[in-house]
């Protein structure tokens, strides 16, 4: 009998293993695909298509792509300032921001900074759910790691412009600019790219609201951008 039980839990294990090692290959096949194809659609915009459909059957999400040079260097630098200083220099993990998240949220007594970057927040949205897990920030980091191995910093930027949530529905750089201002991304100046920066911690909130905390934000990156590197 525990022969038995042993040679069945051993299957089990080998079982799971192998699962976890195809959903690896399927992630790694999706990312080197992606180096040179773009994506038509991530995890993230799924989940907000399926829950406008709730309220509204029909319901589409706003979203057009366009290449990196057709997106306004003022957004690029905005968004690289408010999201990830330290985008050009690391490999995928900014170990100093993680740090000062920490202290953040032992200061405060709860969980409120992730210190996440541009890499890891475009792997969390190719593939996975706004959810918070262990096994779910273990699997991102898996897959932050396929993507600065294979992708150029230009082309994760890319990507992460074309695929990131400004508002309800609104996804991607092009989408946002239209929705907001009636004009193309190539088009954003300097302030119209620091207020859609700021938009991206919250974009459903801050879509709908932007305050005077956001708005204090959108000036403070004002003065940041200026010296902010991007690919």
């Amino acid at each position: 009998m525990k022969k038995f039980l042993f040679r069945w839990l051993r299957r089990v294990v080998w079982v799971a293993l192998a699962l976890a090692f195809g959903l690896q290959l399927w992630f790694f096949a999706h990312v080197l695909w992606w180096r040179s194809f773009n994506p038509t659609e991530t995890s993230f915009m799924r989940l907000a298509r399926a829950e406008l459909r709730l309220k509204q059957p029909q319901a589409q999400l706003a979203h057009q792509w366009v290449p990196y040079e057709r997106i306004s260097v003022h957004l690029k630098r905005a968004v690289v300032a408010s999201e990830d200083s330290h985008f050009v220099e690391h490999s995928g993990f900014d170990w100093q921001g993680i740090q000062h998240a920490l202290e953040k949220n032992l200061a405060r007594g709860k969980t409120r900074s992730g210190g996440s970057t541009i890499t890891q927040q475009l792997a969390k949205n190719l593939f996975l759910s706004p959810s918070r897990s262990y096994l779910r920030k273990a699997q991102e980091a898996i897959i932050t790691v396929m993507i600065e191995a294979l992708w150029s910093k230009r082309r994760i930027l890319e990507v992460y412009l074309n695929v990131a949530q400004w508002g309800e529905g609104v996804f991607g750089a092009e989408a946002a600019a239209r929705h907001y201002y009636q004009i193309p991304a190539a088009r954003l100046g300097p302030y119209e790219g620091a207020r859609l920066a700021t938009i991206l911690p919250s974009p459903r909130r801050y879509g709908r609201f932007f305050g005077p905390a956001q708005k204090a934000r959108a000036n403070r990156l004002l003065a940041w951008m200026s010296g902010t590197r991007i690919p």
